[in-house]
């Protein structure tokens, strides 16, 4: 019996030709979407699923709130916090404190005569490995108890030491620190949001000893027994808290996040060092489209199947007369589903393995081919066909299979109204869908385009950021500076400990001495001509001084206006005025606010500072008209200077555009999945446009006959598509407007979602519908009226 439905079935896919083509096309495209989609999903949600004892390990976070009720989340906290819990929480079985070298700027290794710009090294408590279950291959990670020692993943030991067992080797971190190398460990996967390169002893850094509960600087990692109540265990936290904190210096509460949920749910965390950092709701929306494009492909497959069903309703008519049973006609309509769903899963199969290199290229990704055949995939592809089958062929089966044979046998047949209501139904959400992402795409291109063009208060552009971490002497940062200057095409250079973009320093500000809580501010250490290197506007005052004496205890800051307006001064006012900022300084100028991080954020409060806490790890330069060979010069004068660093750099302007990558990704993905969503609802419009044109083939032949213009017949087949186009815009633009205005609630600085955005959107939808439809509309109304009445 199943033998004889597929043999049916196969005859059916040949014989109607035109419809099986699109019906394979659509569906082999919504797949193949479906699988790329697919992978990449499980990439993000494998992320850390690979430590033994994952589900036991959690990272603390911090929670604030300034004055004005906004609330942050940070990924750091207090160095005293994780010797805290191990001597006071009973069912802590270990804790570790991580830091990035240079609170997460890149370090430099100097290996003989080699020098290495490293990404991924890190400081750490030696629990770390028991906590990830760390495989070592070489050594003892119990020695990283000792100071100055290093344990390195095989990849990085293979590039500073080549096939030289590196263990009792010394390498120099920032030409000032020697390691001894102690350990080398197996390295850690792309799934994993730490790029463990280098692990450096804890207890070389000064905040080994800290118990201090103010700086929250550090990752804290903690494994747990097994079997813990996390909301109790907070609890124990918020009593550490008050234990170690009185209650009037207590600006924060922590939480527990699991080491499953650091990729997908940190977007927007401060101060994360997680090195790959992904993002639950394009996960969420990428699942919703891929579902979305499959549907679509569906709804096609069943449109055109049940639009065709007056041809098939002889066809049930004979087998039900000759005995078939309803159940029997449903099997081989499923069959013959099943059958065009093979054939479209194995199309869409090869269309992604093809597409993977594509995709990558423009997700930034590193997916494989081979994911394809991991038995989760092989699985998904397995219930992917079935759904599907399922879906496409749910309304045809149960539709056709219902005929009775009298009335399937009967030439005068015609579809019932709930059957053409549906079909048109159907019509309407496929370009429902099609207008919300058409709305979509438009308002976050025209949000990035904002991002792009708004004004940041400052002047990113022609800047170059030198990192001189590896520099020490201040003699020499001192000459590289004057070197820098007396470039041709350099206009200003300034030291600073960071730039717009990146954290610096995080301190609060307060009014006066009643002020407990404070103002959080971001405090940059720089010199004199930092104004003049970022284009900052000057207010009131002046910048820095130039020259500070060794033993000059002053400390002078540069305020925003956002910081000024929080201690209740006017610009004038607020100079030569002392704030307090972990000590007393003075305010020698007011600048205006700028964006000094991404657009997600309002403005906060600001400082340049000449306070010697931090170091001045850059040397940021502005140039007039780039060239290679000012990039050239600008390597030459830092290698003269300091022969034995590594000359590393970036562009500021580059640096910002990093901060909106997850939304370029967004809109680049969007753009081309849009794309492919609406051409496979234009397959199915088009192909009910070619059934109604064949099925209307002899009226069209006698309105020509009697007169009837090319132009008259079009619009006439052409009239009832716009209509259902018409109202899928009045469902899909208030749900695309909710979306939209859902998704720019994540930024600070917004557009205003114009009228324009929902008529280029319904503009579109139609001329994209009027263009199918009217293709075949055309050929219909341009075809011979005698060959479509000759049977007459």
């Amino acid at each position: 019996m199943f033998k004889n439905h597929l043999k049916i079935a196969w005859r059916n896919l040949k014989t109607n030709r035109l419809f099986s083509i699109i019906n394979i096309l659509g569906l082999s495209l919504g797949i193949a979407i479906t699988l790329v989609l697919f992978v990449f999903i499980s990439n993000e949600r494998s992320f850390d699923q690979f430590h033994e004892e994952e589900s036991n390990v959690y990272r603390v976070l911090l929670h604030t709130e300034d004055e004005a009720f906004v609330q942050e989340i940070w990924a750091g906290s207090p160095a005293a916090l994780a010797p805290a819990l191990k001597s006071e929480i009973t069912h802590v079985e270990h804790a570790a404190r991580i830091l990035k070298s240079g609170f997460g700027e890149n370090a430099y290794i100097k290996v003989g005569n080699h020098n290495f710009v490293e990404t991924g090294l890190y400081w750490c408590d030696d629990e770390l490995f028991e906590i990830l279950k760390i495989d070592l291959l070489n050594g003892n990670r119990t020695d990283l108890d000792r100071p100055n020692t290093v344990a390195l993943s095989k990849r990085t030991a293979e590039q500073y030491y080549g096939t030289v067992d590196p263990i009792g080797k010394t390498l120099k971190l920032d030409n000032r620190i020697n390691l001894e190398v102690v350990a080398v460990y197996k390295n850690f996967p792309q799934n994993s949001s730490f790029d463990f390169n280098a692990i450096a002893s804890f207890s070389t850094l000064p905040f080994y000893k800290d118990q201090s509960w103010s700086n929250a600087s550090f990752e804290t990692l903690v494994q747990f027994e097994k079997g813990i109540s996390v909301p109790s265990t907070e609890q124990q936290l918020q009593q550490l808290v008050d234990k170690n904190v009185d209650k009037e210096d207590q600006w924060y509460s922590f939480s527990l996040q699991p080491l499953e949920k650091i990729h997908l749910y940190s977007a927007g965390f401060s101060d994360s060092f997680a090195a790959r950092i992904g993002d639950i709701n394009e996960i969420k929306n990428l699942s919703l489209l891929a579902i979305l494009i499959l549907c679509i492909a569906c709804i096609n497959y069943m449109n055109l199947t049940t639009a065709r069903s007056q041809k098939r309703s002889k066809e049930v008519g004979i087998n039900k007369t000759l005995g078939a049973s309803k159940g029997s006609l449903v099997t081989q309509f499923y069959t013959e589903t099943a059958l065009l769903t093979l054939i479209s899963m194995g199309i869409g199969v090869l269309m992604a393995a093809l597409a993977l290199p594509w995709f990558n290229q423009l997700t930034g990704q590193d997916l494989n081919q081979s994911m394809f055949l991991d038995p989760a995939s092989v699985l998904a592809f397995i219930v992917i066909w079935v759904v599907t089958t399922g879906i496409a062929g749910s309304y045809p089966a149960l539709y056709l299979s219902g005929y009775s044979p009298k009335s399937a046998l009967s030439p005068s047949l015609k579809q019932d109204s709930s059957t053409i209501l549906i079909r048109k139904g159907l019509v309407v959400l496929q370009f429902s869908a099609s207008v919300i992402l058409i709305v979509g795409i438009l308002v976050v291109y025209q949000q990035i385009q904002f991002i792009r063009n708004q004004n940041l208060g400052f002047e990113p552009e022609n800047v170059i950021a030198v990192s001189a971490a590896s520099i020490n002497e201040e003699n020499d940062r001192t000459a590289l500076i004057q070197e820098f200057k007396g470039i041709s095409q350099v206009t200003a250079a300034a030291m600073a400990q960071g730039f717009p973009g990146m954290g610096v320093s995080l301190n609060s500000i307060y009014k006066n001495d009643d002020d407990k809580r404070g103002l959080d501010i971001q405090t940059n250490m720089a010199d004199s001509d930092i104004l003049n290197v970022l284009g900052l506007r000057l207010l009131a005052g002046t910048s820095l001084p130039k020259i500070k004496q060794e033993n000059d205890t002053l400390i002078e800051i540069v305020l925003n206006k956002k910081a000024v307006d929080y201690l209740g001064f006017t610009p004038e006012e607020a100079i030569n005025k002392q704030v307090y900022i972990n000590r007393k300084s003075t305010i020698v100028g007011v600048v205006d606010n700028f964006n000094f991080a991404s657009l997600h954020e309002p403005i906060g409060a600001y400082a340049f500072t000449n306070r010697r806490t931090e170091p001045k790890s850059f040397v940021l330069v502005r140039f007039t008209g780039f060239s290679q060979d000012l990039l050239k010069h600008l390597e030459a004068v830092f290698k003269k200077v300091a022969p034995g660093s590594v000359f590393d750099y970036s562009f500021l302007d580059k640096n910002i555009e990093k901060l909106y990558e997850r939304e370029q990704r967004t809109a680049r993905v969007g753009i081309f999945f849009c794309a492919l969503a609406i051409f496979v609802a234009c397959l199915g419009l088009f192909g009910l446009a070619a059934f109604m044109a064949e099925q209307r083939k002899k009226e069209i032949g006698i309105r020509k006959v009697l007169g009837a213009s090319i132009l008259g017949i079009t619009q006439m087949l052409s009239r009832e598509f716009i209509k259902l186009v018409l109202l899928a815009l009045v469902i899909a633009f208030p749900i695309a407007f909710w979306l939209t205005n859902r998704w720019l609630q994540g930024f600070a600085f917004k557009i205003t979602i114009g009228w324009w955005v929902f008529a280029i959107a319904g503009l579109t939808a139609i001329l994209i519908a009027l263009f199918t439809v009217s293709f075949q509309s055309v050929r219909a109304a341009l075809s011979n009226p005698v060959k479509s009445l000759q049977s007459e």
